[in-house]
């Protein structure tokens, strides 16, 4: 079974490797009539373009998109759009010589071992974060769906090497290459990572996600709760490794007269539960934080094994960044903004349905 495809209505798959020609995906299920242009999406792909930070890959890729199909005279028109990033700034030769070696914390050992031994050595292939562009790209016209419902969906760094921000500002996120909303915390970090790119080391750190004008009644109980979607298109993305709503984690210490959110005619008094009650929405702010793990590839020396069971010395060279952060910002809101618009369309379908939405008939028309 393929694992490449995510939604039920608003459905993304994507394709592509690392160092492979192109990446890309094909977005089905987007309504026709939004406005959509190349340009529109590489602003979106700008955020996360590599080789632009201290600390970011040298990798220097364009990320120009082209749309292939699914958008006519500027506007889309229901049918499937298919979008393609040429990779245009490959170097792969740093991963001959470890081409039989697994790398510590990568996917090359359990790549090898699900596909017996056929796997794209190169970067990564096709579990590198070099996939996320493709992501990105289809997140994009995600985004274009919710703006015509007010929906805002905003990703911050609120930690970064052991490094955590004290007040949150979101004025100030887009005036910093972190997205930090706290600029006494992002110059704290950005010397964190001129020490650790010294040190030929890489951190890792924790990203909050806040979701505006949500509507309640998002969710599909009991197996595509709305938190049960995110959760899983988040731990889809690399890097991963953690992932709260609300009080999240705290609510283990908590009694229930804490951790319920009262609940007064003029709605909810508090946000504990982060935005759903039961797996819907419930018309609140929804909060997550995801923990993000320090980017794998290092030049510090580190113990392996190779395909033929040897114990070898490794020390990855290559194009890398210190931190998934900043540019794994951009593919958390991708992803966010894909669920929610699956979500929202199976919702609109529901209420069709409960108010017994009529069909016009084009003849009677005027």
């Amino acid at each position: 079974m393929s694992g490449n495809t995510i939604g039920k209505i608003f459905r993304v798959t994507t394709f592509g490797e690392s160092h492979g020609k192109a990446l890309g995906a094909v977005v089905d299920g987007c309504p026709p009539g939004l406005s959509l242009s190349e340009e529109y999406i590489e602003k979106e792909l700008e955020k996360r373009r590599p080789g632009k930070f201290l600390g970011e890959t040298s990798r220097r890729e364009k990320d120009k998109v082209e749309i292939l199909s699914g958008v006519f005279q500027g506007y889309t028109i229901g049918t499937p759009i298919a979008l393609v990033i040429y990779n245009v700034d490959v170097d792969s030769s740093p991963y001959e010589k470890i081409k039989n070696v697994f790398r510590p914390g990568h996917g090359d050992f359990t790549y090898f071992v699900k596909y017996g031994g056929y796997r794209d050595y190169r970067g990564g292939g096709r579990s590198s974060g070099r996939e996320t562009v493709a992501r990105v790209a289809a997140g994009a016209i995600a985004k274009k769906v919710l703006e015509e419902y007010g929906i805002e969906v905003i990703a911050y760094t609120i930690c970064l090497g052991g490094i955590t921000v004290e007040k949150k500002d979101l004025s100030v996120i887009y005036q910093n290459h972190l997205f930090c909303p706290d600029m006494e915390a992002y110059e704290k970090m950005c010397k964190r990572i001129e020490e650790t790119k010294k040190e030929g080391d890489s951190l890792g750190g924790i990203v909050e996600v806040l979701v505006k004008g949500i509507p309640a009644g998002l969710g599909e109980p009991v197996f595509d709760r709305l938190n049960a979607d995110l959760a899983k298109a988040i731990f889809s993305i690399p890097a991963i490794k953690g992932f709260e709503m609300g009080a999240g984690f705290k609510v283990a210490n908590m009694k229930g007269s804490e951790n319920n959110d009262p609940i007064s005619t003029k709605g909810f008094l508090k946000n504990d539960a982060g935005g759903t009650l039961g797996g819907i929405s419930s018309g609140q702010e929804l909060i997550m934080r995801i923990a993000v793990k320090p980017i794998p590839s290092i030049r510090k020396i580190q113990n392996t094994v190779n395909e033929k069971k040897e114990e070898v010395e490794i020390s990855i060279e290559g194009r890398h960044d210190i931190s998934a952060i900043p540019r794994i910002i951009p593919v958390i809101e991708a992803m966010v903004r894909i669920v929610i618009v699956d979500h929202l369309l199976r919702q609109l379908a529901n209420l069709a349905f409960q108010h017994r939405l009529k069909f016009p008939d084009f003849f009677s028309i005027k």
